[in-house]
């Protein structure tokens, strides 16, 4: 079985709710209150959404996360 490996954006709101993003893979995405919870539901995520996108789906060469800041 061949595996790939997708980029994967971790952020917590404000009542410390874990969401992770996959950005190569248009909608996917979910949440869970622990990190370790939360990285076995974006396995689960991932392999949905590429069984929706199928072929389609290609994972992105990573290069950075900057934060940007902008008046308010």
């Amino acid at each position: 079985m061949r595996q790939q490996t997708y980029t994967v954006l971790i952020e917590r709101d404000e009542t410390g709710t874990y969401i992770a993003k996959v950005p190569d893979l248009r909608g996917c995405h979910t949440h869970a209150r622990s990190i370790p919870e939360l990285l076995k539901r974006v396995q689960e995520a991932i392999a949905l959404c590429l069984d929706v996108e199928g072929e389609a789906a290609r994972p992105l060469q990573f290069v950075g996360v900057q934060q940007v800041s902008v008046p308010s």
